[in-house]
C-alpha cells in the first residue's frame, strides 16, 4: 500500500493526461494533446490549495482527473501518475480504481462545477438534487435524508421550503449554493471546486467565497480551488499553485505567491489583476510577447520559454523541475531566486 506524508489528505504525483487527436480519411489517431504534463502537489488536512492559470492551461483537467471522472467520460484519454488519498481504509490511489470500486469512496471527495446553470438537472427538484448523493452513498432512510436536505439548504443560505422548487426558479448565485449543498451532502473530506464563481456576478462572487470559507470550518474540509483569477484565489487559499500549459510553474504560501511572485509567468499573471488605485493602474502591467502555444505543439523544454523575458537557449533542453527558492516557495526556473 502506498504511503503519504503525515498531515496530508491528498498527494498528486507526476500526473499526466493526454487526449488523442483523430483526423484523416479514416479518423485515425494523428497526435496527442498533453493537457497535463507531469503535475505534482499535495493538499494538507483542512487547507485550501488554489490552482490558478489561464484558460486552457489544464487546471480543470487536473480536477477532473483527481475525482476520476475523465476516464469514464472520455474513454480514449490516457492518464498516468498517482493520486493518493487518505481514507478510513488507509491510503488509496484513485487512478487505479475501477468504476465499481470508486463508488465506495465517492462520498469522501466531491466536486463543485463551474456553471450553475448546466450542472443541475432541470427535471429534478432542488430537494431531489441534493438528496441524490445520499441515496447512492449513504445508508440513511427516507426521513433522515429529508432532514439532511433541509439542514443543508439552510446551511448554504437557502430555506428548507425551497426544496420543492426547480433550478430554473433560482438565480445563478442560488443555484451555485444548491451545488455546494449537493457536494456537502455526504460529508466529504475533500472538495474539488472547479471555477465555482467565474460564472457569477462580481457582487455574488464574494458571498459564495465567504460561504465556502465558513462551511470549510464547519465541515472540516480540504479544498482544491481552481480559478483563473489570482485575486479570488488569494482571498480563499492557504497556498497557491500557478499552472501554464500543463505544468506547475510556481507553488507557495498564498500571500507569498500573490504579493511576491518570483516566476516570470506568475509576475505577468499578477500584473493583469485590476487595481483599485488609479495611480497604479497600467504602470506595472507586464505584456508577454507572442501567443500562448497550443498543447498540440508544446515547445520543447520549458513551455513558457517562447514568451519568457529571461529565457536562455538552455531552456529548450529540458522541463525545469520545481525547486525550493525559499522556505515553502517553489518555482520551475533555474534563473530566478
Amino acid at each position: 500500500m502506498s504511503s503519504m506524508k503525515e498531515g496530508n489528505i491528498l498527494e498528486v504525483k507526476d500526473l499526466r493526461v493526454q487526449f488523442p487527436v483523430h483526423g484523416g480519411v479514416f479518423l485515425g489517431k494523428i497526435a496527442d494533446i498533453k493537457a497535463v504534463d507531469g503535475v505534482s502537489f499535495e493538499i494538507k488536512d483542512g487547507e485550501t490549495l488554489g490552482l490558478v492559470g489561464e484558460s486552457g492551461c489544464g487546471k480543470s483537467t487536473v480536477g477532473k482527473a483527481i475525482i476520476n471522472i475523465l476516464k469514464f467520460s472520455s474513454p480514449d484519454v490516457q492518464i498516468t501518475g498517482e493520486v493518493l488519498m487518505k481514507t478510513g481504509d488507509g491510503v488509496i490511489d484513485l487512478l487505479k480504481l475501477k468504476r465499481n470500486e470508486i463508488r465506495e469512496y465517492r462520498g469522501l471527495i466531491q466536486m463543485i462545477f463551474q456553471d450553475p446553470y448546466s450542472s443541475l438537472n432541470a427535471r429534478l427538484t432542488v430537494g431531489q438534487i441534493v438528496m441524490e448523493p445520499l441515496i447512492y452513498h449513504t445508508k440513511m432512510n427516507k426521513k433522515e435524508r429529508l432532514e439532511r436536505v433541509a439542514w443543508l439548504l439552510e446551511k448554504v443560505g437557502l430555506q428548507a421550503e425551497q426544496s420543492k422548487r426547480y433550478p430554473h426558479e433560482f438565480s445563478g448565485g442560488q443555484r451555485q449554493r444548491i451545488g455546494i449543498a449537493r457536494a456537502l451532502a455526504t460529508n466529504p473530506k475533500l472538495i474539488i471546486a472547479d471555477e465555482p464563481v467565474s460564472a457569477l456576478d462580481v457582487s455574488i462572487q464574494a458571498q459564495v467565497i465567504n460561504l465556502m470559507q465558513s462551511l470549510q470550518n464547519d465541515f472540516e474540509l480540504s479544498i482544491l480551488f481552481i480559478a483563473h483569477d489570482l485575486s479570488v484565489v488569494e482571498h480563499i487559499s492557504s497556498r497557491i499553485a500557478v499552472m501554464y500549459l500543463g505544468n506547475i510553474f510556481e507553488l507557495g504560501n498564498g500571500a507569498d505567491v500573490y504579493h511576491h511572485p518570483i516566476h516570470p509567468y506568475s509576475k505577468a499573471l499578477l500584473s493583469a489583476v485590476p487595481l483599485p488605485d488609479p495611480d497604479r493602474r497600467n504602470k506595472e502591467r507586464i505584456i508577454l510577447k507572442g501567443d500562448v502555444p497550443t498543447p498540440l505543439r508544446k515547445p520543447s523544454g520549458c513551455g513558457f520559454r517562447t514568451r519568457c523575458p529571461i529565457a536562455k537557449p538552455e531552456c529548450a533542453n529540458a522541463v525545469p523541475p520545481l525547486e525550493e527558492k525559499s522556505k515553502g516557495h517553489f518555482a520551475a526556473c533555474p534563473y530566478v531566486s
